[in-house]
């Protein structure tokens, strides 16, 4: 009686449940349709009215295509019972289900983190920016490293004058001679390069504040309010204009001028004669305008290698911002946006939970009513029908003849569905209707159609 009553419960529930599964189903596909308007509206070109229109029927095909595809899926797949059926079945729902995520989920994605998306694409270029302007005013500023022995060299070139002017240190004779005009030849050279590379500063410095000033303002639309889409057009373009200002930057850098202002210290050396009184005092010159054009030449030699380390860095290359629909930004960073994927997906998808509820609850029913005997799978109407068909057979009998007949049936056990078929040459001996046989063999049940007409 428990199996019973369970296997009547299940089939009970299965169609009370049906309206709201309709229901279910018609909502869900009616969310992933309304999701699916929103985003392809953003991949449509063209007028307002075509975009509308557009967008309208095909997430009114997305719908349709949705419930009439879980609905044959829950029509059919819990009435399977064998194994490769509900297998091919099965693999249908597969395949049907990726056809969606397809034509549907992503879009849904697009609708749900679109604008988010766009904004993660909006910053995570801004940190691009932001490195590149970094980086190039670093290779500008690195000339700046050679100030320091630039001036070390001017400074010592012009001591050496002026001990060379006041004591004689290098020749022994004080004076303005030869000695002195090249040292000093060298100290204003070298102090015109240092001058240069001080003005290379100031202007990487305004060049720099440019820069960051577009950064700021790039940042302010990144974390802005308001619809994504104008943000992002303003945003391309201090884009544009923070390229032109790291684009000069590199060029600012006096790293290539130092270079061939070293070079020029050694090849374009312009000695003095000696013009000392004596022959000994022009010798001496002699020998220390070659000391000083050896100094002059590891000079330059060294200012030409620390230049040339400078200009080997890589440069900044160009960068160039592209802008993005929601539905590419939500795939480019889907893995920052899963909640998102994960809702859009379940949105299209969770009829298959349905559709896997009711293949158990239909394959429970079967299996239990499969124990049951034959009269307890009669419903109250077949038996209705059975008694008032059985009334109409035995209307012409005598009544104590069908009571006989009632209680012999109710005293036999009938038979299950595992029952053996009885043997058809039994039964027509059991049943037989000859008129010679005698009546004591006959059944009590049948009246034979002679003895009716009679």
């Amino acid at each position: 009686m428990l199996d019973q009553n369970n296997a009547a419960r299940l089939k009970e529930g299965v169609k009370s449940l049906e309206l709201m599964t309709r229901f279910a189903l018609a909502t869900l596909a009616l969310a992933s349709g309304v999701y699916t308007y929103l985003g392809v509206r953003s991949l449509i070109d063209g007028s307002a009215d075509l975009v509308f229109f557009a967008a309208i029927v095909y997430s009114a095909a997305v719908s349709v295509g949705i419930y009439a595809f879980w609905t044959y899926m829950m029509r059919f797949l819990p009435l399977m019972r064998d194994s490769a059926r509900r297998g091919a079945l099965i693999a249908v729902m597969g395949l049907g289900s990726l056809m969606i995520v397809a034509m549907s989920s992503w879009l849904n994605a697009a609708a749900l983190a679109g604008s988010a998306a766009l904004e993660q694409h909006l910053a995570v270029t801004l940190e691009d920016y932001v490195a590149d302007l970094d980086k190039a005013h670093d290779k500008a500023l690195a000339a700046q490293s050679l100030l320091p022995d630039v001036q070390r060299a001017s400074v010592r070139f012009s001591r050496l004058a002026q001990d060379e002017r006041q004591s004689g240190a290098l020749t022994g004779t004080s004076g303005s001679g030869s000695v002195v005009q090249l040292l000093t030849q060298m100290s204003q050279q070298l102090d015109e390069l240092s001058a240069s590379i001080l003005a290379s500063r100031e202007t990487a410095a305004t060049q720099f504040e440019q820069g960051s000033q577009h950064l700021a303002n790039m940042r302010a639309l990144v974390s802005g309010d308001g619809e994504v889409q104008p943000r992002a057009d303003e945003f391309a373009a201090e884009a544009l204009a923070l390229t032109g200002v790291i684009s000069s930057l590199q060029e600012t850098s006096i790293a290539a001028s130092v270079s061939r202002a070293a070079e020029d210290l050694s090849l374009g050396f312009i000695a003095p004669v000696a013009d000392g009184g004596t022959q000994d005092l022009a010798n001496r010159q002699d020998r220390v305008m070659r000391s000083i054009m050896e100094a002059v030449a590891a000079q330059s030699k060294a200012l030409q290698a620390a230049a040339q380390d400078i200009l080997d860095q890589p440069g900044v290359p160009a960068r160039r911002f592209v802008p993005l629909s929601t539905p590419e930004a939500v795939l480019l960073y889907a893995r920052d946006f899963l909640p998102s994927w994960a809702g859009a997906i379940s949105i299209d998808l969770l009829p298959m939970v349905l559709v896997l509820i009711l293949s158990v609850v239909h394959s429970a029913s079967r299996r239990e009513a499969r124990t049951l005997d034959v009269a307890d799978k009669i419903t109250a109407a077949e038996m209705m029908r059975a008694v008032a068909l059985f009334r109409d057979m035995n209307a012409d009998l005598p009544p104590e003849q069908v009571q006989k007949a009632i209680e012999h049936a109710a005293s036999e056990k009938l038979p299950t569905d595992e029952a053996p078929a009885p043997d058809s040459k039994a039964e027509d001996d059991k049943t037989s209707t000859d008129p010679d046989e005698p009546k004591d063999k006959r059944d009590d049940n049948i009246t034979p159609l002679r003895d009716k007409k009679h």
